[in-house]
């Protein structure tokens, strides 16, 4: 009887060591926080998204929005997206009322700052693109930053005209806080 009450013990106490063990080792792995969100090093990558292409189109637009919670700035440089032959960062402005876009060798992300890419201002695009995107789906791509360095990310693919991220159901009109001067940019 003794014996058997302390292999059971025995059996009991290596479960609750591995549990612990477990509970420890998943703590110390680089997951997502949420869902649709990455961390990497000082930076927080929140729901990459790219809107839905009808057939044929070879060029589509991605957005995203970056935290930084530490002190030095960072650089969004560049990225890719599978299917896609270039991955460039465009600026929209206007410029004697006409809107306009062009190519920009990069992005900062200020120390303790974040930077909202979303239609009508910074955004990336997707040139060359092999297949059209579809709504729905969840493309894997990466964030090159000058300092944080190559970031794996999955774009998920809303509809043609989507302003924002789907989140539960309800589509957000982009991120709060957007700049009422430059739409679709916030710096805080």
């Amino acid at each position: 009887m003794k014996a058997r009450l302390r292999a059971m013990l025995g059996a009991a106490t290596l479960s609750v060591l591995s549990a612990i063990t477990l509970a420890g080792f998943l703590a110390v792995l680089p997951v997502p926080a949420t869902a649709h969100e990455v961390k990497a090093g000082d930076l927080v990558i929140e729901h990459p998204w790219a809107r839905a292409t009808p057939p044929g189109a070879e060029i589509g637009g991605g957005f995203v929005t970056i935290e930084n919670h530490g002190n030095t700035a960072d650089r969004l440089v560049g990225g890719s997206l599978e299917g896609a032959k270039e991955f460039q960062v465009h600026e929209m402005s206007m410029d004697n009322g006409v809107m306009k876009m062009r190519q920009v060798e990069g992005l900062d992300i200020p120390a303790g700052g974040k930077v909202t890419l979303a239609p009508g201002g910074y955004h990336v695009m997707f040139v060359g693109l092999a297949q059209p995107l579809k709504q729905g789906t969840l493309v894997p791509g990466t964030l090159v930053f000058q300092h944080a360095g190559t970031v794996k990310v999955e774009f998920k693919v809303e509809a043609v005209g989507a302003k924002g991220p789907e989140h539960g159901g309800a589509k957000a009109d982009g991120h709060s806080g957007h700049s009422d001067s430059m739409p679709g940019m916030n710096m805080n």
